[in-house]
């Protein structure tokens, strides 16, 4: 999931390969005057699927449940497949309110999204306050998430347990082992790591 700018040279370099591409963000509208953000027709052709709801997206550009569901509801109308971003602040998860939050987001972003086609949905798990700050959760913390995570998915009528779940926040080589065997987590939602390639190429090995 590059950044815009380098989603044609990404998809001319892995097109034929096994190697899928997703948007960063996409927009919730089909068309019309929002200049800089990217439609999902736009993207349509180009990327596979887009990433909806990352942590910085709802933290800077000031997106809610309710612009995510439908970011979500959009991307799913044109046939791109959506990884749904999921998780609490610091201070919820300094008040214990990690489960509640995050039951929360599945439940109204599920609800709102109009029931597309969710074959192809994956859910990234991101706590906001192990992002960027070496500070990552712990496995045994990212398995009661994604406990809650697929609950929540089941409620709302999904085959839970066909849906991947990743973990994301300061992800590394050095401590993607925990996450790699933690119940529950099926891959890696990588940030400033993937930038190294032995760095990339030992975390996903590690989901091998």
């Amino acid at each position: 999931a590059p950044p815009a700018i380098a989603l044609v040279p990404v998809a001319d370099a892995v097109r034929g390969s096994r190697v899928l591409l997703y948007a960063q963000d996409v927009h919730w509208e089909e068309r019309g005057a929002y200049t800089s953000q990217l439609s999902a027709v736009m993207l349509r052709g180009v990327a596979v699927g887009a990433i909806v709801g990352h942590s910085e997206v709802r933290r800077d550009q000031g997106d809610d449940d309710e612009r995510v569901a439908r970011k979500l509801a959009r991307a799913l109308a044109v046939g791109l497949r959506p990884i749904l971003c999921v998780g609490e602040s610091e201070a919820e998860w300094a008040a214990g309110e990690t489960e509640a939050v995050v039951r929360r987001q599945i439940d109204l972003d599920i609800a709102l999204a109009e029931r597309g086609d969710l074959a192809h949905l994956v859910v990234a798990y991101e706590p906001i306050w192990a992002i960027g700050t070496g500070r990552p959760a712990t496995g045994a913390h990212a398995s009661e998430a994604a406990r809650v995570i697929r609950a929540a998915l089941a409620r709302a009528g999904l085959d839970a347990e066909a849906i991947p779940i990743l973990y994301g926040g300061s992800v590394s080589a050095s401590s993607v082992g925990e996450f790699a065997a933690a119940e529950g987590i099926d891959g890696a939602l990588v940030g400033g790591a993937s930038l190294g390639i032995e760095e990339f190429r030992a975390i996903v090995s590690a989901f091998r």
